[in-house]
Order: structure tokens, then sequence, then C-alpha cells
């Protein structure tokens, strides 16, 4: 991994120390995705409401299938693969 300071104001920092069992690296990772994530769909011109939007759609239709195990279909793929 590399390695990124970031700088924050007085107030921040104590706040920072008070809430000692927070993991800052984690949570400034964490932002730091969102935006590249959110900055990336914005250059390809999608609209992160149109994403959740097709999402609720996807799982409206959803339905599950009858007499069908995804657990027994999946040992069966891999059993013919020995």
């Amino acid at each position: 991994m590399e390695v990124v300071s970031v700088k924050v104001d007085k107030e921040t920092r104590n706040k920072m120390r008070r809430l000692a069992n927070a993991d800052w690296s984690e949570t400034i990772r964490r932002a730091i995705n969102e935006t590249i994530e959110r900055e990336e769909l914005a250059e390809r011109n999608v609209d992160p409401r149109d994403i959740k939007e097709g999402l609720k759609i996807a799982q409206s239709i959803r339905r599950p299938s009858k007499g069908w195990d995804s657990t027994k279909e999946i040992r069966k793929w891999r059993d013919l693969r020995r």
C-alpha cells in the first residue's frame, strides 16, 4: 500500500483523538474510493440515481426458482470439472 498524508485542522484532530476506537485509515480509504467511483461515473455521464433505479427494477422482477437448488447445481458443475 502507498502512504498518503492528510492535513486536518486542530479541532478536527482533537475530535479524532477523542474517538480513538475509530479506524481513521479505513474511513479515509473508503471516502477516497467512494469519491473515485462517483467521479468515474460522472466522467461516463452515468447518474447514480439511474443505477439505483435499475437495481430497484431488477429486484422487483427477480423471483425464486421453484425446484432448483443453486447449491446442488454448483456442486454438480464442480464435480464435473474433476
